[in-house]
């Protein structure tokens, strides 16, 4: 679900397409896009640390079910970060060309869990996708990837890189208020969504429960404390249409799975 004003100029969820594709539509000429120019704004990037890359991975989350599927269905040797997170990479491009409706991909990296003062918490932190990273990504691989760099904005620095990872080209920013152990609705992040909207960056955001990654306050999911960036100008993403993520109770069923401006 996207709500909250329009995306800046150079930025479509859709490329050139008129409208977006539907699963349930037959493959015909009159209901396929014209060309293969749809973009995927929710791709998870993962990597290894190097000791180069800004990147992080708790030991309980390398031996998590999530992680040992990865690295199973990648083929990735957890000690050697040097092959393995170009592997990734390449399989992420490989599956690019292989769509027949997407071309490319906003590659999401995760901020990590910041404390009182602003500093990086990295006991608390499970997966840290630096943002140097992410735009590295972006700028080696244009014709397949975009930006979608991550800003917790309880760190002390937050404005400041969000003005240094625009002016390096990125698409939007993306946060998991669950595992980042923040509230969207804090009045001390108004001046961020502000920056945002002047900007025009986009704010995707992860609703409802969290799973993957462990949430340690789930309440913050809530799309409702979202409303103060919407209220200061953002273009708010809810990723995974507002889902509360159960299968047999869904609070926030009645949210439109739509497109509003």
């Amino acid at each position: 679900m996207l709500v909250g004003r329009s995306l800046p100029p150079n930025f479509s969820l859709f490329g050139k397409s008129s409208r977006p594709y539907k699963g349930g539509e037959s493959d015909s000429p009159e209901t396929m896009p014209s060309s293969k120019n749809m973009i995927d704004c929710h791709v998870h990037l993962a990597a290894l640390p190097d000791g180069n890359n800004g990147c992080y991975v708790s030991p309980k989350l390398l031996r998590s079910p999530l992680f040992r599927f990865l690295i199973w269905k990648h083929g990735l040797d957890v000690n050697n970060p040097g092959d393995a997170n170009p592997k990734y990479v390449d399989d992420l491009r490989n599956e690019l060309r292989q769509s027949r409706h997407v071309s490319k991909a906003v590659l999401l990296g995760m901020d990590g869990v910041y404390d009182g003062s602003g500093n990086l918490d990295q006991a608390a932190t499970d997966l840290l996708v630096g943002n140097d990273y992410v735009l590295q990504l972006a700028h080696r691989f244009p014709e397949t990837f975009l930006a979608g760099v991550s800003i917790n904005p309880q760190r002390r620095d937050a404005i400041e890189e969000l003005h240094r990872c625009a002016d390096k080209g990125a698409a939007l920013v993306k946060v998991l208020p669950n595992t980042q152990q923040f509230d969207p609705a804090n009045t001390r992040y108004r001046a961020l969504y502000r920056a945002m909207a002047q900007r025009r960056v986009p704010l995707l955001s992860h609703v409802g429960y969290e799973f993957s990654l462990i949430g340690k306050d789930q309440s913050v999911g809530d799309p409702n404390r979202l409303r103060m960036a919407l209220d200061e100008g953002v273009t708010v993403i809810a990723a995974h249409a507002c889902s509360y993520g159960l299968m047999l109770y869904e609070k926030f069923g009645n949210y439109p799975f739509n497109l509003t401006g």
